[in-house]
């Protein structure tokens, strides 16, 4: 997935200011780090996307 998908992924689902303070924030328990950190340390910007689906409860038809 692209960083961009990713981003409007992001967007569209948590709104712009949530989901840039998610990404920054919150530490997801399966990659053990932020999703930011996550993606800058070269992890597939889907399985940070997919995690945080996971952790938040989104229905899996929007993963």
């Amino acid at each position: 997935m692209r960083l961009t998908e990713f981003q409007e992924l992001m967007h569209t689902e948590f709104g712009a200011a949530r989901a840039d303070a998610l990404l920054a924030d919150h530490v997801i328990p399966t990659l053990g780090r932020t999703g930011r950190a996550a993606i800058d340390g070269g992890v597939d910007p889907r399985e940070v996307w997919r995690a945080l689906c996971a952790d938040f409860d989104v229905p899996r038809a929007r993963w």
